[in-house]
């Protein structure tokens, strides 16, 4: 009697599982689709070794940001910075609507913002808390003061320095 009743129920109790298990995967799929996608971090910095105590603009990544309405500022800026050695990305525009050059860094005083700083006269620092220790240049409508006489290595106290993972020198070893 209890095999014949089990037979009978054993059919629906297994649809119902099925359909039950196809619900969940239809709303998890569905949640998934419709969230914001997730924004990955950047990479951390990587210990790099200076000789003689000294960051090499060689060493730095800068991105250049056009923050205003003049055309071919940032690429202008880009030429001048390559002409000195920094590992510059491409030129690209920004949403933030900017008047004087501001440098944007991990801190003020990290040694890859104020060598990048040494470059623009007048500019502005700003610290983000970036972990990958890229500089970023966003220039405005105002024209750019850069400091082509300004030295391209700046002194450091330690024999390493935190850099992105990119630049062109070798990462230590720990």
């Amino acid at each position: 009697m209890v095999g014949r009743v089990f037979r009978i129920i054993r059919t629906p109790l297994t649809l119902l599982i099925l359909l039950a298990i196809l619900c969940y995967g239809a709303w998890w799929g569905w949640k998934n689709i419709i969230a914001p996608p997730q924004k990955t971090p950047p990479p951390p910095c990587v210990p790099t070794k200076v000789t003689n105590k000294s960051l090499k603009s060689s060493q730095v990544t800068v991105r250049v940001y056009n923050g205003g309405d003049k055309k071919g500022l940032a690429g202008d800026v880009t030429r001048s910075l390559r002409a000195k050695g920094f590992n510059v990305l491409d030129p690209a525009n920004t949403d933030e609507k900017v008047s004087v050059t501001v440098i944007v860094g991990n801190a003020a005083k990290n040694p890859e913002v104020r060598l990048v700083r040494s470059f623009f006269k007048g500019s502005k620092v700003r610290a983000d808390g970036r972990t990958d220790h890229t500089v970023d240049v966003l220039v405005g409508n105002r024209p750019v003061h850069f400091n082509s006489k300004a030295k391209t290595s700046y002194p450091v106290k330690t024999r390493t320095v935190c850099l992105p993972q990119d630049s062109t020198s070798a990462p230590t070893q720990s």
